[in-house]
């Protein structure tokens, strides 16, 4: 059985897409096999909650008893990941909680598998939130997301500066999410599907729709391109897909050795 699995995705900033990114990266664990469960700590509206209304719970991260819920192991199916939402200008605080709980020594000891996402903005206050997380996760597998959400410019006033940040963390990795077409980000969002299911031309009940083949054609390539960002850097694996390929593949391999 893999380890538990837990992907946090947020920013201590508003207005960075976390909410994009997590839609994005629900349907990347989903096509390679991974089931998942997710919070949204938006509360007590949670705009993932409309895209994903039977995985998502919303919830007051806040109060003990959702931690609780969160975080404790339970027993759940050893492909399952769980995904939180991290509401803006809370992400520091999370760490902090997960920090003084111990949860972030047992992850670092390996006993969780553990993923966090940062959203960064284009300012320097985001350079000083990296600095904080980054000293607080350890060896946790920490990966700083540029999202060009609103053709955002990061750092370009002063590259040298954000150069220094990011060579002071350690071990921390880089993703760019481009941009969406407008129209077409607009329609996945009035259609109120996930972007998976918006290119397969689904309703949010599974009918067949009739969403334009222009723009599911701008989201199809959009979301290979954010895939092949996540398969850069093996995130499926590092969430627990290479244990479950490895339990699936020990029966041949014991039968193979027998001959």
């Amino acid at each position: 059985m893999s380890r538990p699995a837990f992907v946090l995705i947020g920013a201590d900033k508003g207005g960075v897409g976390k909410t994009t990114v997590t839609r994005t990266f629900v349907d990347y664990l989903a096509k390679n096999g991974l089931s998942v469960r997710a919070f949204d700590t938006e509360w007590p509206r949670g705009a993932l909650k409309r895209f994903y209304p039977q995985l998502t719970d919303v919830v007051d991260v806040t109060q003990v008893h959702n931690q609780i819920k969160i975080f404790d192991e339970g027993e759940r199916p050893s492909n399952e990941v769980t995904v939180i939402d991290v509401r803006a200008g809370l992400l520091s605080k999370m760490l902090e909680t997960l920090q003084d709980v111990g949860f972030l020594e047992f992850a670092n000891r390996g006993h969780f598998n553990l993923v966090v996402l940062h959203i960064l903005g284009p300012t320097i206050g985001s350079l000083d939130e990296i600095s904080d997380t980054g000293k607080a996760l350890g060896n946790v597998n920490y990966i700083l997301v540029k999202n060009f959400i609103n053709d955002t410019k990061f750092f370009e006033w002063q590259p040298e500066t954000y150069s220094r940040y990011f060579s002071a963390l350690n071990g921390a990795k880089e993703i760019v999410i481009p941009k969406l077409n407008e129209l077409a980000c607009e329609n996945v969002e009035l259609a109120h599907v996930p972007y998976s299911q918006f290119i397969a031309d689904r309703t949010a009940d599974g009918e067949a729709a009739d969403y334009s083949f222009v723009l599911r054609g701008y989201v199809r390539h959009w979301l290979t391109q954010v895939w092949s960002e996540y398969d850069r850097l093996h995130l499926a694996d590092s969430l627990g897909l290479a244990a479950i390929r490895a339990a699936r593949e020990e029966p041949q391999r014991r039968v193979e050795a027998r001959r």
